[in-house]
Order: structure tokens, then C-alpha cells, then sequence
């Protein structure tokens, strides 16, 4: 392993930053989730059973989301201990960290995921919601 400024590098290749379960903390928990994009990546990440490639996320959000904006996504729910991610080719996959992050902090996790499905389901009855629905359709 090279170190270059604060990155390391394996055979050339970035190391991903995941931080250990004990330097996790709940306002990095929170502050990662606290964009809607980032929070329905996880929400995906999380109910999955097995790795999701960045690839699969791609639309997790209503907007298409660029590739380099959805890399920084990923960073972020990274660096905030919430996801572990592993390069397979040209692939990043991604699996959740719920059940270490379960034994730090019980049931937070779980408390998240199921305010933000109670808020999504909540949006899409919404008569607001559903019009924004039809315009983007008919633009």
C-alpha cells in the first residue's frame, strides 16, 4: 500500500474509506441521510438481500441521477459507516452495515427506514404529489 497526500492506493487502485464500527456516530448517521437522494439508496441497499451494484441503484431516486453524483452518494453513505462497498471489476457493489450498526445503536436504523417508507407512502397519496406526477410525465 502507497499512501498519496491522505489516499491510499493498492496496485494503483484508490482504497475505499470504511470507518470502523466503533467511529461511527449517529450525526454522521444522520447527516448522510439527510439528503433524499442518499436516503432512498439506502432505504434499497438495506431491504436487499444481497450486494446492489451502483449500477441497480441508478434510479433509486424519481430523477435519473449522473454517475459522478451518484459516486459521491455512495461516498458519503460510506464514509458515514452505513454501507460497505467493494470494487468487482468495474463494478462498486454495495451491502448494508444494519447489523453492525444494530448492536452499536438498536433499532435506529430500522427507525429510519421505516419513518422514510411511512413519508413516501404518504407522499404518494398526496394530491400534490400525484400532479407533480402527471406534469413531469406530460413535459
Amino acid at each position: 500500500m502507497e499512501l498519496q497526500g491522505d489516499l491510499a492506493y493498492h496496485r494503483g487502485v484508490r482504497l475505499l474509506f470504511h470507518p470502523s464500527i466503533e467511529d461511527v456516530s449517529v450525526e454522521a448517521i444522520l447527516h448522510a441521510l439527510s439528503d433524499p437522494v442518499r436516503v432512498a439508496i439506502f432505504t434499497e441497499v438495506a431491504a436487499s438481500n444481497c450486494s446492489m451494484s451502483c449500477t441497480d441503484l441508478e434510479h433509486a431516486s424519481s430523477q435519473a441521477i449522473p454517475k459522478s453524483t451518484l459516486s459521491q452518494h455512495f461516498k458519503a453513505l460510506r464514509e458515514a459507516g452505513l454501507i460497505r462497498s467493494e470494487r468487482r471489476g468495474v463494478e462498486m457493489q454495495n451491502t448494508s452495515r444494519c447489523a453492525e450498526l444494530d448492536k452499536r445503536f438498536p433499532g435506529l436504523i430500522r427507525s429510519i427506514v421505516r419513518a422514510h417508507d411511512i413519508q413516501q407512502r404518504q407522499a404518494a397519496k398526496s394530491p400534490r404529489h400525484r400532479s407533480t406526477k402527471r406534469a413531469v410525465r406530460r413535459g
